[in-house]
């Protein structure tokens, strides 16, 4: 009988350097939401990727943040080192050629870390000219001592098979830990949730995605298709004004958006109706943020 591997493998660095972008290109797949905004992946998830003897699960973390002033963002920083904790093997994500004081703390987190750690250099079709990759790589090397160096991109998809190809040897052999079929270990609801809360962060500016987070009140599945409730919380009554919009347009959009992504995501009709309350500090409320479903660890 023919032995399997099965693992963990934490994808860590700062906010905004490409994390799950590079999940979701190595997925096959939109298991994250993604925006160009820093603070978009909030929790912790798991995407399982499985060959017919290896099975990658990938922990898609938040980024660590160097400012940790807020509950939210204190209990991401733990999500973070809880996913550090469970790696069987790290990918440390940096932005070729763009060394900054937050990766510089990411990367001293990681010293306490027994796990191999690989650092994938993302966006390399930025580097110009190209022969200054070489040396991006030898002072990378410079840093600590590396397992391995991958220099990839994960918008082009460059370099993503050897990437793939490194990971197994540092997984121990191991019956599979979830269904083959399985590639997240998030919920439809979850999904509808973090779907609604993209289409938000895109379409609004400066501040106030950080001041809003999306609520599944009701989630209904018959023979005519799904209906959603969602509630939008917001910290202030202007923030409020500014999601609604005049007459109502931006949270129409919003929800159009939203409401045909979810309907290409399920293959079913959606029917999805959005609220805007207001919660003040919700993001500096333990007690809220459990309630809205934020993890404690």
């Amino acid at each position: 009988m023919s032995t399997t591997n099965c693992g963990f493998v934490a994808v860590v660095g700062r906010p905004n350097v490409g994390k799950s972008t590079l999940i979701n290109v190595l997925m096959g797949t939109k298991v994250s939401i993604v925006t160009a905004k820093p603070q978009t992946t909030r929790h912790r998830i798991l995407a399982v990727h499985t060959t017919p003897d290896t099975q990658i699960v990938f922990i898609d973390t938040p980024g660590i943040h160097r400012k940790a002033d807020k509950a939210m963002n204190r209990m991401m920083n733990r999500a973070a080192a809880s996913a550090l904790a469970d790696a069987d093997l790290i990918l440390f994500v940096v932005e070729a050629g763009r060394w900054t004081v937050e990766d510089g703390d990411v990367l001293q987190r990681l010293q306490s870390v027994s796990a191999p750690v690989v650092a994938v250099l993302n966006k390399v079709d930025l580097v110009q000219p190209k022969d200054k990759l070489l040396a991006i790589i030898s002072e990378t090397a410079e840093r600590r001592e590396f397992a391995d160096i991958v220099p990839i991109s994960a918008r082009k998809g460059d370099n993503l098979e050897a990437l793939l190809g490194l990971i197994p040897p540092y997984l121990p052999e191991s019956p599979f830990l979830f269904p083959a079929d399985m590639q997240t270990d998030r919920g439809i609801e979850f999904r509808a949730a973090e779907t609604i809360r993209e289409k938000l962060t895109l379409s609004l500016h400066q501040e106030i995605p950080y001041g809003l987070t999306v609520q599944i009140e009701q989630f209904e599945a018959d023979e005519k298709g799904i209906t959603i409730h969602a509630i939008i919380w917001v910290e202030r009554d202007s923030q409020k004004g500014i999601v609604v919009g005049k007459g109502g347009a931006v949270l129409k959009r919003i929800g159009r958006e939203a409401r045909l992504e979810l309907k290409q995501q399920l293959q079913r009709p959606v029917h999805l109706d959005l609220w805007v309350k207001v919660k003040d500090n919700w993001a500096d409320s333990e007690k809220d943020l459990l309630r809205l479903g934020f993890e404690s660890q």
